[in-house]
């Protein structure tokens, strides 16, 4: 880096602890105009990474975003990305307008229920939430690409802390969704007075959270990954988009242009040597896909290092992960749980650890095994996930000369 951007990047860090300090947004701009001119996306991404490792809390810099834009959208809205519709990143900007757009929806559905004397006169907006709502829960894939494809590979190049952050308003975003889901599902059973306020509240509360957070996401995040991730890397982030699917509202036009999934790579030749037996290669990952279990490896040094893909996944899992820290597959909130875990594997103190949550109706058993060589020396954690809702169900017998073809 030149003297002339280091010495940028100083006077930036200091706009934004004057931000924090408690100046004004137009005192601060108008102060550091000069230099705010050729401050980059980039440039507020590593800074604002910087002030995390510092000491700033997390959270604190989330909440300091909205500031922080404040000060430099002028800037920003100069340097507009332009992306083809095409490429990933121009499907999550696309995708963001058009949730912007439902918002607006929602918000217009509000207040009309707000203004209303009686549900009987709002009967035919009503049934538009349910349909609102469902895009919404949906829009759940585009979270899901963007932290299981680009975060990682802004992680890859550096570019950690935005992520991080961005992650965080992710998971406000979800519980908001699930309040309206929630809402829409009860709206019938509920008095029309509580339907007005909680529809009212819940639909400025979403509106007000993805503008801010796709602001901050086509404005910083979005051209920031543009300027360190190679084309090929965006080639093989679209395999990855496909593999993990669309919203039920993206355009076509962007789905049909995207690279249809790559072909099955060759399988190796290559015999594999166990004391138990000889396995080829490829039938060694076909067992592992056959299993009714979906499993991860995580090595010695808490990176992925393998995930079997068989069937319908019960969590999303994609071939960018692979190489990536543990920690970075899980929410902020849950990550000292990881680091416990983890630890107590490494010590040797604890060799499982268990756990069942309820997901769409269905029951799901999640186990994390400590993997260790002969000499009980620690080589890395398997996590086993299995959906057991239907084995609960069995009762009686069934004995192999039941079976019927």
């Amino acid at each position: 880096m030149s003297e002339i951007a280091e010495q940028r990047k100083k006077i930036i860090k200091e706009v934004i602890k004057r931000l924090h300090a408690g100046a004004s947004p137009e005192e601060v701009k108008e102060k550091f105009k000069h230099v705010l001119e050729g401050t980059s996306q980039e440039d507020i991404a590593k800074i604002e990474q910087e002030l995390v490792r510092e000491g700033m809390p997390r959270e604190e810099v989330r909440r300091l975003c909205d500031v922080h834009l404040a000060v430099f959208s002028e800037q920003l809205e100069k340097r507009k990305l332009q992306v083809p519709l095409k490429h990933p990143v121009g499907i999550l900007m696309e995708e963001h307008k058009i949730m912007l757009q439902l918002a607006e929806k929602l918000n217009t559905i509000a207040e009309k229920v707000y203004d209303a004397k009686n549900a009987g006169s709002v009967s035919e907006d009503l049934p538009h939430l349910e349909h609102i709502s469902h895009d919404f829960t949906d829009s759940e894939k585009h979270y899901l690409r963007e932290e299981n494809v680009l975060f990682p590979l802004l992680e890859k190049h550096g570019i950690t802390e935005p992520p991080a952050i961005m992650w965080m308003e992710h998971d406000k975003i979800r519980g908001v969704k699930k309040q309206l889901r929630s809402l829409v599902e009860k709206r019938d059973t509920i008095s029309f007075q509580d339907l007005k306020g909680q529809l009212s509240e819940t639909a400025k509360t979403l509106g007000e959270f993805l503008s801010s957070h796709f602001f901050k996401e086509n404005n910083i995040l979005f051209p920031a990954a543009m300027q360190v991730v190679t084309s090929e890397e965006w080639e093989e982030a679209k395999k990855e988009f496909n593999e993990i699917g669309y919203c039920c509202f993206t355009p076509s036009t962007a789905t049909a242009l995207v690279q249809a999934k790559e072909v099955e790579r060759a399988k190796a030749e290559g015999v594999l040597q166990f004391e138990t037996g000889v396995l080829l290669k490829e039938e060694l990952e076909a067992i592992l896909n056959a299993l009714p279990v979906d499993i991860t490896f995580v090595d010695a040094n808490d990176q992925v290092r393998y995930y079997s893909e068989g069937g319908k996944r019960i969590f999303v899992r994609t071939k960018v992960v692979i190489g990536r820290k543990v920690q970075l597959c899980h929410p902020q909130r849950s990550i000292h749980i990881v680091n416990k875990i983890v630890e107590s594997f490494k010590s040797g103190k604890k060799d499982v650890a268990e756990f069942w949550i309820q997901k769409e109706g269905r029951l799901i058993h999640i186990r994390y095994f400590a993997v260790r060589d002969k000499n009980r020396r620690y080589l890395g954690t398997m996590e086993v996930t299995q959906d057991i809702t239907d084995i609960k169900k069995i009762e009686g017998e069934r004995r192999l000369l039941d079976w019927k073809d």
